[in-house]
């Protein structure tokens, strides 16, 4: 009896010693699945994780975490019409001692010069619009008709067109009174765009407030011009054309109109609101010695691309415990842009990445590795797992406003270990002859110990 329990102890102990117990020697590591995990941020960017090469050889696999600012500038293939006045009171002197049409047309060079210089496939188109006190043929005296806005450029990419355009502006002959009609100018400046789907801007640059539109022979300032012009600018705005006024000339806004209960400021709301409040567009109320610098450097600026930058990029990547615990973590190459963890935080199992700033057409880039830990638990064996648990991400857009997202996708990896077997002639291993030997020295021990208390 005590023959076959030894036996049977000894089977055991050899079967023992060639079942796997999940060696890192024999476990093999497999990618069940490679998703990628893409959050999008804006209309054309991004965040991406994904899995981008796996060493399976050596139980490793890395992956990439990625930020692209893939915003599109917004003044390329554009349109760009500019409405001047040509009015008798542009010929005025300023306070400065320059003629306030020389300022005007000085700046408008410069400022269309510079379009084109900074853009690609941007044309331009000028306009000029007043309304003067002039008799026509057959001796009477006609306002608000389209006469009243003259083309001097189509649309052209062309600088010397352009400049010999702004340089052409005429005005009424002094002693004949000229008025406002930007009703008509803004018909004909809206008229000149194309109808191809681009970006398209009108830009307004006037010393007056309207006082006459189209179909009514009259100068006033009342409800129906404020209408009129109103909705000309609505209908133009409508249409996708963002509208940009420039006013100046006003030398007291809080005086009022003459024939009229208006106040120069309260008409002026009427039509366009106020600077931080505009209704119509955006809008510039300035005097004359900020015409240089409204035209050269605000207006350039609004219709520049801009740049779309992302702001407080806080990216967190959240591992399951398990890929904490059995695998160890490196960084493949370290971010381009901004700070990250040197490594995870077993407080919550996670890195911290942070971007001060992502501008247009930048990409911000970060890679790791997980390598399999030789010591690791052998209940992994034969079980999905998630490389990542999850991410969160917290960013400010382009308006400035905090957005948070998250994502749950992640790449899974699995381990697997060769079926057991018994062993077979000259296939034992080391382990199993070290057991072996051991067994039967054990047995023989038991062997010769029985036998001395027999012959005792």
């Amino acid at each position: 009896m005590k023959n076959k329990i030894f036996m049977g102890i000894f089977l055991i102990m050899i079967l023992l010693a060639n079942v796997s117990f999940a060696s890192y020697s024999t476990v093999t590591m497999s990618v069940v699945e490679e998703p990628i995990c893409t959050i999008p941020i804006g209309e054309n960017s991004k965040f991406e994780k994904k899995l981008i090469s796996k060493d399976l050889a050596n139980k490793e696999v890395t992956l990439q975490l990625q930020v692209t600012n893939e915003e599109i500038a917004n003044i390329s293939n554009a349109e760009v019409v500019l409405v001047i006045d040509n009015s008798n009171s542009m010929k005025e002197t300023t306070d400065s001692g320059l003629v306030r049409s020389d300022v005007l047309k000085s700046s408008a060079k410069t400022f269309l010069g510079n379009l084109l210089k900074n853009s690609d496939n941007l044309k331009i188109g000028l306009v000029s619009f007043s309304t003067s006190m002039e008799k026509n043929e057959e001796g009477f005296i006609t306002l608000g008709t389209t006469n009243d806005a003259t083309k001097l450029s189509d649309l052209t990419s062309n600088p010397s067109t352009l400049t010999k355009a702004i340089d052409d502006i005429t005005y009424a002959e002094p002693g004949i009174a000229s008025y406002t009609n930007l009703e008509a100018g803004l018909q004909m400046g809206n008229s000149l765009f194309s109808k191809e789907n681009n970006n398209k801007y009108l830009i307004v640059l006037t010393d007056g407030i309207p006082n006459v539109i189209l179909g009514q022979n009259a100068v006033k300032y009342d409800e129906n011009t404020i209408s009129a012009t109103k909705a000309r600018y609505q209908s133009i705005i409508s249409s996708g054309t963002h509208v940009v006024t420039m006013l100046t000339g006003i030398e007291s806004g809080d005086s009022t109109i003459s024939s009229s209960d208006y106040t120069y400021n309260k008409y002026i709301e009427n039509i366009w609101g106020t600077p931080s409040n505009s209704t119509n567009g955006d809008f510039y109320f300035i005097t004359d010695d900020e015409i240089e610098k409204t035209i050269t450097q605000d207006i350039y600026q609004s219709l520049m691309p801009v740049q779309k930058t992302l702001k407080d990029i806080t990216i967190v990547d959240y591992f399951p415990a398990k890929i904490v615990k059995n695998f160890d973590f490196a960084y493949v190459s370290n971010t381009n842009i901004g700070t990250i963890s040197s490594t995870i935080d077993t407080s919550k199992n996670s890195i911290t990445w942070t971007i001060p700033e992502l501008a247009s057409g930048q990409i911000a880039t970060v890679q790791y590795k997980l390598k399999l830990k030789e010591n690791f638990d052998s209940s992994i064996v034969n079980k999905i797992l998630n490389t990542n648990q999850k991410v969160d991400i917290e960013y400010n857009d382009f308006d400035n406003a905090k957005q948070t997202k998250t994502s749950d996708i992640s790449p899974k990896l699995k381990l697997a270990e060769p079926p057991a077997v018994l062993p077979k002639a000259g296939t034992l291993t080391l382990i199993g002859f070290s057991i072996l030997a051991g067994g039967l020295l054990i047995y023989s021990i038991t062997k010769l110990t029985i036998l001395h208390n027999k012959m005792n």
